[in-house]
């Protein structure tokens, strides 16, 4: 007699309260408009009101970050994070229960396809792990796949500065990030240690303050955060809605 078993995903899945027909959406894949929307379905709140002062409270408010800024781009949530099936429903259901009605939207019956330099990169954050349990693992799949987008990496972590993501990679990879001792930009860095394990050289000079690549490496990664600037360009349309809408309410001039 064959006994069949739950996956690792169905019973994450399974542990979320069950829903009221209102709650579920019509169009799941089509909810969020904005990273916002999906950071205060996550969390309850606006992420510049982000509660960070504990480790715990810290890596929620950084999961739900780069979910949320996932959810914005469209596409799978599991394969714009990086994640397996099974990790995000497991994420999921442990870190964000009041989620359920977008469980079952986020969650994919297939894994995202393989990225093999994104992998490299998992590979290298999970070697300089300084953390046990889940999220350090989670982390660094959801980083790595990050780091495959073209912006500064603390903004496609849906971050709202660089110093957070320091906190982050100095909490959970610390032997990795005590490495970065001038302050290297984080993405550039990564690449760097990868050639450095290959027995390559990346860099053109052996000294930085001479390299035509410096401002590469070290520019300044300050500005506005993704979800701010998100925020802001909803603001600006509601605003120019209503002086429509109140220009074609307005008597016309004789």
């Amino acid at each position: 007699m064959v006994i069949a078993t739950a996956s690792a995903e169905e019973t994450a899945l399974a542990s979320f309260p069950p829903l009221r027909i209102s709650e579920i959406p019509a169009e799941p894949k089509l909810c969020f408009q904005s990273g916002i929307a999906a950071y205060r379905v996550l969390t309850g709140r606006e992420p510049a009101d982000a509660d960070i002062d504990d480790n715990d409270r810290f890596d929620r408010h950084v999961l739900a970050s780069i979910l949320a800024v996932a959810a914005a781009e469209g596409g799978t949530i599991a394969e714009r994070t990086g994640l397996m099936a099974s990790e995000l429903a497991v994420l999921l259901a442990g870190h964000f229960p009041d989620a359920r009605q977008f469980a079952a939207a986020w969650w994919v019956k297939n894994d995202p396809p393989a990225d093999e330099e994104a992998a490299m990169v998992r590979d290298l954050l999970l070697g300089n792990r300084s953390t046990a349990g889940d999220v350090g693992r989670w982390l660094a799949a959801m980083v790595a796949r990050r780091s495959m987008e073209p912006n500064h990496l603390w903004e496609d972590l849906g971050l709202r500065e660089r110093s957070e993501l320091t906190r982050l990679l100095e909490r959970h990879f610390a032997p990795l990030a005590s490495r970065n001792t001038n302050n290297m930009r984080w993405k550039r860095f990564f690449y760097r240690l990868m050639c450095e394990d290959d027995g390559f050289v990346m860099c053109t000079t052996p000294v930085c303050s001479e390299c035509r690549d410096f401002e590469l490496c070290f520019g300044e990664e300050s500005g506005e955060s993704r979800l701010a600037r998100q925020r802001r360009a909803l603001e600006l349309s509601a605003v120019n809605l209503n002086e429509s809408g109140a220009a074609q309410s307005s008597p016309a001039r004789r």
